[in-house]
């Protein structure tokens, strides 16, 4: 069963209409399907345009945005394996640490976990710049 159709009338000027013309004549082309499928390639193509101008500039900025954190992830994951290495290699030749040493690195690193946790909960940041902003 085919799908029902909506008649429309329409005017083009004689150039067009013998390009349509034209392109009818091909085994199997109606006029109808010719114009219908031109038709829905323009609604496509400004759907499309329309998508672009409305979210384009929102979503370039947004794929900026990944880029720098993307960037600012490898620096610290970077920073933090350099630390871990040179951490290591420090102590290296340190004995292994008796209870009491171990309660006090476990205190300290407490204090550094609720600092972190002050500093962000605060909004601020410890790599910033001397003008206040962190750098991009």
């Amino acid at each position: 069963m085919k799908a029902e159709r909506i008649r429309h009338q329409f005017l083009l000027e004689p150039p067009l209409s013998e390009k349509l013309d034209k392109l009818a004549r091909r085994p199997g082309a109606t006029k109808s399907e010719i114009v219908a499928k031109a038709v829905e390639a323009f609604i496509e193509r400004r759907g499309e345009n329309e998508l672009d101008q409305r979210y384009g500039k929102r979503l370039d900025r947004l794929s900026q945005d990944i880029d720098h954190v993307r960037r600012d992830v490898e620096i610290v994951l970077e920073s933090l394996a350099l630390f871990i290495r040179f951490t290591i290699t420090l102590n290296a030749h340190t004995p292994a640490p008796d209870k009491a040493t171990q309660a006090i690195a476990q205190e300290r690193f407490q204090k550094f976990v609720d600092q972190v946790g002050r500093q962000i909960a605060a909004g601020k940041k410890s790599l910033a710049t001397a003008g206040g902003e962190e750098e991009r």
